[in-house]
């Protein structure tokens, strides 16, 4: 008897890609197998995203492609728990042939309904899987994600209606998760979670165990733990709350790589107020100024919204005066886009679509010339990369700095020395030596250098 076998969809955010990672550890726990196309399944799992408008269409027709091509779909993620006209059923009311619906971080009601319709399998043999689960990342990559939910209510956010109040897990059980990951061959572990430097607060940072030592489950702390485990370490989704600078430091002595994921959002006090956002942006730019002071080699990436409801000209131009003022690294920025839950829908004066949208251009191209500029600093030092793919038109690897979180920051291009022949042999994955000698808006070029097996920041 051939094995059962479960195809799966994977949208959205890291957040919902580890759910999903979760989800498919336990199935191949249970001895199904995993199929990536729609023919060879027994049922198909769809993991969806429904944050914004276009995230909720891409998950619609996902499962409508997947009931298409199968005919036998569970639906589990966001979009699950997001109600319909009237508080319906929104997936059932355009899907109404879905076997069944659950919200986010659910795997347990995920494999219930797996063993419904599509009962385990009984060999033994099957149940045998790696310790660090089953991932969708690289074998050089993983997302840790150290909590879920979120206790801000930003007005323009309905995460915590979908995701819940903000729940942590304890520090003892992230690094045990940290140090399987390491223990298969992971390089890089990107921190993650829907606010990160709460990390601890619902627990109020009560002591676990970490290999037998108490540990305060706190985020400050678990830099510590993370940082002993000599791979790079990345963090995400970080407020700028006080305790904050006390990572510095450990950025600048090499711990961790210096590089901070920031959602500022905005740079006018007003727009910000009404976003219902806790930070002032005058104090983000001491606080910037500090940090990079601590740690020069700081890379900051942060989000940004343009076309907030009520944003004046003048409030817009303030975000512009933000920008030019830090000097960020890294901006990704997003025309407002009303959410269905969320309250900016009752705040007056929204602004015409082609107006965020020509406002989210204008700040895209005010930040392509700061970041060209912060890039430039790196000319002409050598920095460590990691290998990440090879591109064979160009003749070069594509690595990624301390500076490059994998998918949303940019590469390194690195060319062969004209007197070398190393460059072949490298393996994705790799840590290689890199003498940077170009630089654009987003990404570096670079001559190969030699391997290393150093995690760190030049």
């Amino acid at each position: 008897m051939s094995e059962p076998t479960v195809g799966f969809v994977s949208l959205g955010c890291p957040k919902a890609l580890v759910d999903s990672e979760r989800i498919l550890t336990q199935l191949r726990a249970e001895g199904y197998s995993i199929s990536t196309g729609y023919d060879q399944a027994d049922l198909v799992v769809v993991n969806t995203c429904g944050f914004i408008d276009e995230a909720v269409q891409e998950s619609l027709d996902a499962i409508g492609e997947a009931l298409a091509e199968n005919g036998r779909v569970i639906v589990t993620g966001c979009l699950g728990s997001k109600p319909g006209p009237g508080g319906s059923d929104l997936i059932r009311a355009v899907h109404p042939k879905v076997l069944a619906v659950t919200g986010p971080h659910a795997t347990a009601e995920v494999m219930a309904a797996i063993h419904h319709h599509l009962p385990r399998p009984h060999d033994p043999f099957t149940d045998l899987v790696p310790e660090q689960g089953v991932r969708l990342t690289p074998p050089h990559y993983a997302y840790l994600k150290i909590s879920e939910g979120c206790n801000h209510r930003c007005s323009f956010c309905i995460i915590p209606s979908m995701r819940g109040d903000l729940v942590s897990r304890p520090i003892g059980e992230v690094m045990r998760e940290a140090e399987a990951l390491v223990k298969s061959g992971v390089k890089e572990i990107l921190v993650i979670s829907q606010d990160t430097s709460a990390y601890g607060v619902d627990l109020r940072h009560r002591t676990d165990f970490v290999d037998g030592r108490p540990v305060r489950t706190h985020m400050t702390e678990l830099v510590k733990e993370l940082g002993r485990l000599g791979v790079w370490v990345r963090l995400h989704y970080v407020y700028p709350y006080p305790h904050v600078d006390e990572v510095l430091p450990l950025m600048a002595d090499g711990l961790i790589l210096p590089y901070l994921d920031i959602p500022f959002q905005h740079g006018h006090p007003e727009t910000l107020k009404r976003m219902k956002r806790p930070a002032s942006a005058e104090k983000v730019l001491e606080r910037i100024a500090a940090w990079r002071r601590i740690c020069p080699d700081l890379t900051i990436r942060s989000t940004f919204i343009a076309g907030f409801p009520g944003e004046t000209e003048a409030e817009f131009q303030g975000l512009l005066d933000f920008l030019t003022e830090a000097r960020l690294d890294r901006v990704g920025c997003f025309a407002y886009s009303p959410v269905e839950g969320a309250s900016a829908n009752a705040l007056g004066n929204p602004l015409p679509d082609e107006i965020r949208q020509e406002r989210r251009e204008r700040v895209m191209a005010h930040q392509s010339d700061i970041s060209a500029e912060r890039l430039q600093r790196w000319v002409g030092k050598t920095v460590v990369a990691i290998v990440e793919d090879v591109d064979e038109e160009q003749g070069c690897l594509i690595g990624r700095t301390a500076a490059d979180a994998p998918e949303i920051d940019g590469v390194i291009r690195i060319h062969r020395a004209l007197d070398s022949q190393q460059l072949v042999s490298v393996e994705i994955g790799s840590f290689v030596a890199v003498e940077v000698t170009d630089s654009d808006d987003h990404d570096l070029d670079g001559f190969f250098r030699h391997s290393t097996q150093e995690a760190e920041h030049a």
